[in-house]
């Protein structure tokens, strides 16, 4: 699963070499896994070398809490905008990218302008 916060961009994954329901929670940048070690005091583990470099073991309800925090935390009406006043301009970029790259995926009946979306995506 892929997940981005206002804090940063995380991929989560069941871990198949312990095989007990552990989430391995990863990130390309430190700042994307504070939050959840903090609640979880779970520790950051580097793994250098890897596609994500920095990592932390938690539960399935440990990882569910961290989701729900952020829930609870959503106060904003523009995550682009939000992720530049966290982040900066770097990240703000990355993430305009992103949103950019999935209006390739919109269906069909979007792009004919049923819902008001530009056909010109």
């Amino acid at each position: 699963m892929w997940v981005f916060t206002q804090d940063g961009f995380i991929s989560a994954v069941e871990d198949k070499q312990k095989n007990n329901g552990t989430i391995v929670v990863r990130s390309r940048d430190r700042q994307s896994l504070e939050l959840i070690s903090t609640l979880t005091g779970a520790e950051i583990h580097p793994s250098p070398g890897r596609d994500y470099p920095y990592r932390v073991f938690v539960t399935r309800e440990q990882f569910a809490e961290f989701l729900t925090s952020n829930v609870y935390a959503l106060d904003y009406g523009n995550f682009k905008d939000r992720v530049w006043e966290a982040r900066g301009d770097v990240w703000h970029d990355a993430a305009g990218s992103v949103w950019s790259e999935m209006l390739s995926v919109t269906d069909q009946e979007a792009r004919d302008n049923r819902y008001g979306i530009s056909a010109r995506y």
